[in-house]
């Protein structure tokens, strides 16, 4: 009886997300990153909050734009911004998604960086247009591979607005 259960919540999580992913919709996200799940060569502990809007070209396929800030747990260390584009492409519409990007690190402390990176996450539809959206990505330093990328987890909050 469970397992009937738990495959007719994901069949209907599949029908839901279904149409959420056509041309012309809006996206509006805000994620956390860090909580101690990210890592890095220079880094211990890290959270980070980042801002995201983004706009489907076409059905799948979402153009984004991203601004975030990072801190630092030690004491007097800098705060970290970020500014970025990317793209995502939602796979057979289920909400599984994998993202490209490219971030360009402004690091207070002592450098900046341009940054590309991928995710893979899955977007839980809490209601026709909200979204839970965990994550995990990789983003590679040009600056110093050993201590500046990153392997880390988000969780998210997504909007998809519905066009006109």
């Amino acid at each position: 009886m469970k397992k009937i259960a738990m495959f007719i919540i994901a069949l209907a999580m599949s029908i839901t997300a279904n149409a959420q992913f056509e041309q012309g919709k809006v996206y509006v996200g805000a994620s956390l990153t860090g909580l101690d799940l990210s890592y890095s060569g220079q880094e211990k502990f890290h959270l980070g909050a980042q801002a995201t809007g983004g706009y489907f070209i076409m059905d799948n396929i979402m153009l984004k734009a991203s601004a975030g800030v990072n801190y630092y747990g030690e004491k007097d260390a800098p705060t970290d911004l970020t500014l970025g584009v990317g793209g995502r492409y939602y796979i057979l519409q289920n909400g599984l998604f994998l993202g490209v990007n490219a971030k360009f690190l402004h690091a207070n402390h002592d450098h900046n960086d341009i940054m590309p990176g991928i995710e893979v996450g899955y977007a839980f539809f809490v209601s026709r247009t909200v979204t839970i959206e965990p994550s995990i990505y990789y983003d590679q330093s040009f600056r110093k591979h050993s201590d500046y990328s990153k392997f880390g987890a988000s969780v998210g909050i997504g909007v998809y607005l519905f066009k006109d």
